[in-house]
């Protein structure tokens, strides 16, 4: 059974950097291309970031050019390096496979607030 687990959440002024990081256990990611997703109070789960089996990376608008998504193939894990965090960035984030959805983990919240 695969299972994710996200940490590096917290409390941040905007502005500020956070790195997010996602353990995968039960299943070897060398093979899928991974995702970060967000959801916010209120909204709908959305995809963030994604990076393929050979390290191609996509960015929804709101945050290109800020973040950075990267993966470790060895440690099984996958990053979300977070930059110039605005108020607007506070969600929980979740990592997934991007083309075969799993059981979501638990999440690590972010907030960005002064």
């Amino acid at each position: 059974q695969v299972q994710f687990v996200e940490s590096g959440g917290g409390l941040v002024q905007p502005g500020g950097s956070l790195r997010l990081s996602c353990v995968v256990s039960g299943n070897s990611i060398r093979s899928d291309v991974m995702g970060w997703y967000r959801q916010g109070l209120g909204k709908q789960r959305e995809l963030v970031a994604d990076i393929s089996v050979g390290g191609r990376t996509n960015y929804a608008d709101s945050v290109k050019d800020r973040f950075t998504i990267s993966r470790d193939n060895a440690k099984n894990t996958v990053y979300l390096q977070m930059n110039r965090l605005k108020a607007e960035d506070t969600s929980v984030y979740y990592c997934n496979f991007r083309n075969r959805l799993s059981r979501w983990g638990q999440g690590t919240q972010v907030t960005v607030s002064s």
